[in-house]
């Protein structure tokens, strides 16, 4: 397929300081598109590469070096980039008409990622052996799934209403959440088995990114609206912007950055939290 199309975008960045909820005060750099309605920020590589999504009308970017490069899948309406890997692999997904379709974007060339007899396919995360997952819906439902050397194995968490796969490391771990009579849980699957995941007192709680270390980053939702959280040695930590009505974190590297995303009376805004 045709090559990436690129637009060099200036960056626009906002550095503050977040109120402590670390033993080590953490930062946040803001990550906008210049003169984009919204910004989300959704994978960060070891390099420190992220890619997301920006609006107006619906655009991939990549976010290298301080300098934004848009993503777009020709033909496509409507294209969202997901994940980054450490070669630089980029996974999302596109709208062709009504029905999405994933995508696997390297050495600038476009491959589109289809599973037979689905009605629309999403891919979420990628890792450094070329492993995608994502998210598939058929006449039986919604799916998460592994794309590993070609192949696609379908992740259904056992019960569940619904399952969507996010992220992958390097080991093979796989998180996402499930819907099922209950609500809506985060899950982590390791070699071949679930684990629930719920913030104490969260009403909805979704896993989106996991790294080498085992460290999950993802959204929870109570009372008081919706809060990102880091998950380590088994110790949840609330990630709230300050200022924020609601945070979000999206994806998590090696090194521990976190990318996400947030709204106040700005707007919607990206963010790296950086340790």
């Amino acid at each position: 397929m045709e090559n990436i199309r690129f637009s060099a975008l200036t960056a626009a960045a906002i550095v503050f300081t977040a109120h402590s909820v670390w033993a080590q005060e953490p930062s946040f750099t803001t990550i906008d598109v210049p003169g984009a309605f919204y910004t989300n920020p959704y994978g960060i590589n070891t390099q420190g590469n992220i890619v997301g999504g920006y609006g107006g009308s619906g655009h991939g970017f990549l976010l290298r070096k301080g300098a934004f490069a848009t993503i777009d899948v020709p033909s496509g309406i409507f294209t969202q980039a997901s994940g980054v890997n450490l070669q630089g692999d980029i996974v999302g997904y596109f709208f062709f008409s009504v029905h999405s379709h994933a995508f696997l974007l390297s050495n600038g060339a476009f491959t589109i990622l289809e599973i037979p007899g689905a009605l629309e396919t999403q891919a979420f995360g990628i890792n450094l052996h070329g492993d995608i997952v994502g998210f598939y819906q058929n006449s039986t439902g919604g799916h998460g799934f592994l794309r590993s050397n070609g192949a696609f194995t379908t992740i259904d968490v056992p019960g569940a209403a619904a399952t969507l796969a996010y992220g992958i490391n390097a080991q093979g771990d796989i998180v996402g959440y499930y819907q099922n009579a209950t609500g809506v849980h985060g899950f982590l699957r390791r070699n071949g088995a679930f684990t629930t995941i719920d913030v104490p007192g969260a009403s909805t709680t979704v896993a989106y990114g996991i790294n080498s270390q085992g460290d999950i980053v993802g959204v929870y939702g109570n009372a008081t609206g919706g809060h990102g959280f880091l998950l380590s040695n088994g110790a949840f930590t609330t990630i709230d912007i300050p200022g924020a009505s609601t945070t979000a974190a999206y994806g998590i590297n090696p090194q521990g950055d976190i990318v996400g995303n947030y709204t106040n009376a700005t707007g919607s805004h990206g963010f790296l939290r950086s340790k």
